[in-house]
């Protein structure tokens, strides 16, 4: 009959649900996979088929008992480093999603909004739209797989039980400032075009009082608009690249890669 010491338990267990539970933290935060088009059963199977593939080429893990304070501990060391990651991919993706919105409220798109079905929310149409450009590019560019890789390296130089160094994020947390900068960015373009037209209305409606600019305005307005990002979708894909090698550099420096 086979017997089976603590220790033994102790170590299968620290070998393998220690990975599994920084590969679950990333898998439920990051974008793509961890929303709610795909059913939490799925994600989970599929952090333990993650984990499974990437336990044998891991560095040896800590022993630990498996009821132990410490392994809570290590547990929830692994949680904010897989949220961590999956949450730097978040804000790379809303950056697509502020600049649909900013551009939407300039143009007066802003009242037709959808329910965004990743998050629950509702959300301008045209921030939706950039949205599901940007999920296109990014798995067409196979950015997941990078993403993988990132998480692979991890285990190597952020080890299991090695510590956070409170420094190193809040030195990486200083430059995350770049989204709200990079949404303001990409909807430029489009914001100078139509404050060129609202200025041009203005000056039709001072040489003209008795035009009605609103029954005018408002549907130009929103052609022109479309038309403004119609043209702008030809350089979207030299500003993605651009954001995406930002993003996922950002993630090798949080997990002290090189």
């Amino acid at each position: 009959m086979l017997e089976l010491s603590d220790a033994q338990i102790g170590g299968w267990v620290g070998s393998f649900l220690l990975p599994l539970f920084r590969t679950a933290a990333l898998l439920m935060t990051m974008p793509v996979i961890g929303t709610q088009l795909v059913p939490m059963r799925v994600r989970l199977y599929l952090a333990a088929a993650i984990a499974v593939v990437l336990v044998p080429a891991l560095p040896p893990m800590p022993a630990v008992d498996t009821l132990s304070l410490r392994t809570l501990l290590l547990i929830g060391e692994q949680v904010l480093i897989g949220a961590l990651l999956g949450f730097v991919l978040q804000l790379f993706f809303h950056a697509f999603v502020v600049a649909g919105q900013i551009i939407s409220m300039q143009m007066g798109l802003g009242f037709a909004s959808m329910v965004d079905p990743t998050n629950g929310v509702s959300v301008p149409v045209l921030g939706q739209f950039y949205l599901m450009l940007v999920t296109l590019l990014f798995l067409a560019m196979n950015g997941h797989l990078v993403v993988f890789e990132v998480l692979a390296e991890s285990f190597v130089t952020l080890p299991v039980g090695g510590g956070l160094m409170a420094a190193h994020y809040w030195e990486v947390a200083g430059k995350l400032g770049w989204v709200m900068g990079a949404g303001l960015l990409l909807s430029l373009p489009a914001i100078t075009a139509l404050l060129v037209v609202n200025v041009a209305f203005g000056v039709m409606t001072r040489a003209a009082p008795q035009l009605n600019i609103f029954s005018i305005g408002f549907p130009l307005t929103l052609a022109l608009g479309l038309v403004i990002v119609w043209i702008g979708m030809a350089d979207i894909l030299a500003q993605y690249q651009v954001l995406a090698s930002d993003a996922l550099q950002l993630l090798r420096e949080l997990v002290r890669a090189r």
